[in-house]
């Protein structure tokens, strides 16, 4: 085939797919849920940020479908008077929806405003101490993890 050819079929192709309907939404929706509590369900909202091992982003209204791996740290929700809540998770999943539906679900999450600071502080401690006497490889690994969670504790409780 020959590069003319091959440049009008993937223009043609590129002209077919500019013309399909998207259905992005102008307004987001966002369930966000743990084992403990359902804190919004389809409730529509301006902003979501959330920490993921790949990196924090922002979510807004047409944002490209994307499924993240939620790390420890800060869930934050701006509702569309632009009130922002912050909740902390401890870990989970977020998926963004070609219809703008975004869905948060963590493994344990709390609204940072009932964290005590001072409870926080001494769980970190605890599994500090936990991990510097950890006997083996595998106690080592699951302080580690719980040092990584407590930490981000402290860090949205402060």
């Amino acid at each position: 085939m020959s590069f003319v050819k091959n440049a009008r079929l993937l223009a043609a192709r590129g002209a077919r797919m500019a013309q399909q309907n998207r259905s992005y939404s102008d307004e987001m929706k966002l369930t966000f849920a743990a084992a403990n509590k359902t804190f919004y369900d389809a409730a529509v909202v301006r902003q979501i940020d959330v920490p993921s091992f790949s990196g924090a982003f922002g979510i807004l209204a047409k944002h490209v479908p994307t499924l993240a791996v939620l790390k420890p740290g800060v869930v934050q929700v701006t509702d569309n008077e632009g009130k922002l809540t912050k909740y902390f998770v401890s870990s989970g999943s977020v998926t963004v929806n070609d219809d703008s539906s975004v869905q948060v679900l963590a493994e344990e999450a709390h609204n940072v405003a009932d964290i005590d600071v001072n409870e926080a502080r001494q769980l970190l401690s605890k599994y500090q101490s936990q991990l510097s006497s950890a006997a083996n490889d595998k106690a080592k690994a699951e302080a580690a993890i719980a040092v990584e969670v407590a930490e981000a504790l402290v860090k949205a409780a402060e």
